[in-house]
């Protein structure tokens, strides 16, 4: 499909100029056009110019934008979409001053959905995320990291893996897939820890290494659940099948989860409520990407990661959603945008920069998505707002008007 975006009032193309993330003051610099048109043809961006110099032949579709503001699509490349199950009733445990442990020693959290997701079939796995990722395109996400975890045992975590598969064939949104079997301990492992960590180390990593089920392998190297040693063996194990290191680190304490996460060259270390100087420090000498999930810190109402001086320290920052049934049950990016904002000191052109470009980055796409620019993949959305800023200041409803995926127009 050829099509041609006119009347742009705002295009916010987040231009990397060529850099595969922005960081420090680069964060602010978004490289809005006034009064833009953007030509698209088979998908791929081919001309960016004021709607008066572009013109369209009879083979090109026009959009007329009517005067709005476009920005990429965002890249939320932390989330765990594939689950069956709800835990509202841990959400009103937590609001009785329950806390996230609490809950998890009470058989809650990982585990509850664990359960659920091991007696869902593959099919109502894949019908319910279906609907999870159309609501996401509809709040202006086109591309989504999905993680595996919620099985913690062979089976269901290639059940979930196989899911992941289908939607990244099926569906309009970019999908990328993380394995992320060591998310906790089964139950049936409680008492050996480290026969767990064999499992995953020699069954499961060679069966999904061999299929290649998964892009990435993350794991949650925090406080109670996998320590160091058992992190940097999975890891390594991940590596020698291809798989890209991802670390869950300094949520619940800093036990160096980062900086082993920076040693083993992980694409990115996500979380860091708890993230400490040294962390920052080793940040600063690597090219991992510093993802934070300010949806988590305000669902379970604990510390924010330190996001400020993540940026001052020139770190590049991205910004996800963690959308998972547990600690962050939404999808909706301008939510995230607007807690950075309101909760982490971060300003609406950071969080863009953070939503759309970075995020990119941390799932090793930046060459292909994240900013509006000449050579890219056409994913565009548009918002009926007066301004890029009115999209983070005005919370709690959608502003979408159009999503472009891939340039093509799609209808919901």
């Amino acid at each position: 499909m050829n099509l041609l975006i006119k009347n742009i009032k705002q295009l916010v193309t987040v231009a990397s100029n060529g850099k595969s993330s922005k960081a420090g003051k680069e964060m602010r610099e978004l490289s809005v056009i006034e009064n833009a048109a953007v030509l698209i043809e088979n998908g791929i961006i081919q001309h960016i110019d004021s709607t008066d110099e572009l013109s369209t032949g009879s083979d090109i579709d026009v959009l007329d934008a009517g005067n709005r503001v476009a920005l990429p699509g965002f890249v939320d490349s932390h989330t765990h979409t594939v689950f069956a199950g709800s835990r509202e009733n841990e959400f009103s445990m937590r609001s009785e001053g329950k806390s996230y442990q609490d809950i998890a020693r009470a058989g809650g959290g990982i585990l509850s959905t664990m359960t659920a997701t091991r007696a869902a079939t593959k099919k109502e796995l894949l019908r319910s995320a279906e609907r999870r990722l159309n609501e996401m395109m509809r709040h202006g996400t086109t591309t989504a990291e999905i993680k595996s975890g919620y099985g913690l045992n062979a089976e269901s975590e290639t059940k979930i893996l196989d899911v992941i598969h289908d939607l990244q064939r099926d569906h309009y949104m970019t999908i990328v897939p993380t394995f992320l079997g060591a998310h906790a301990f089964p139950p049936e492992f409680a008492e050996d820890k480290n026969g767990y960590v064999e499992l995953i180390t020699n069954k499961m990593l060679p069966h999904i290494g061999g299929r290649q089920l998964a892009t990435f392998c993350d794991v949650f190297c925090d406080e109670g659940y996998f320590d160091l040693h058992q992190t940097e063996q999975i890891l390594l194990e991940a590596k020698r099948y291809g798989l890209i290191p991802k670390v869950h680190s300094d949520q619940l304490a800093a036990i160096g989860g980062t900086e082993l996460g920076v040693h083993l060259n992980a694409i990115s270390v996500d979380h860091l409520e708890h993230l400490t100087t040294s962390g920052i420090n080793v940040l600063k000498t690597s090219t991992t990407i510093a993802t934070v999930l300010p949806g988590s810190s305000f669902f379970l109402n604990q510390p924010y990661a330190p996001a400020r001086s993540i940026i001052e320290a020139n770190i590049p920052l991205a910004v996800a959603t963690d959308f998972n049934p547990g600690s962050s049950m939404t999808f909706s990016m301008p939510m995230m945008m607007t807690i950075a904002c309101t909760q982490m000191r971060m300003t609406p052109e950071e969080a863009i920069a953070s939503a759309t470009l970075n995020g990119a980055a941390a799932l090793g796409l930046s060459d292909e998505i994240g900013s509006i620019e000449v050579g890219k993949q056409a994913d565009i959305v548009i918002y009926d707002v007066p301004n890029y800023a009115y999209i983070a200041y005005h919370y709690g409803i959608n502003h979408v008007w159009k999503v472009i995926k891939n340039g093509t127009v799609l209808e919901f």
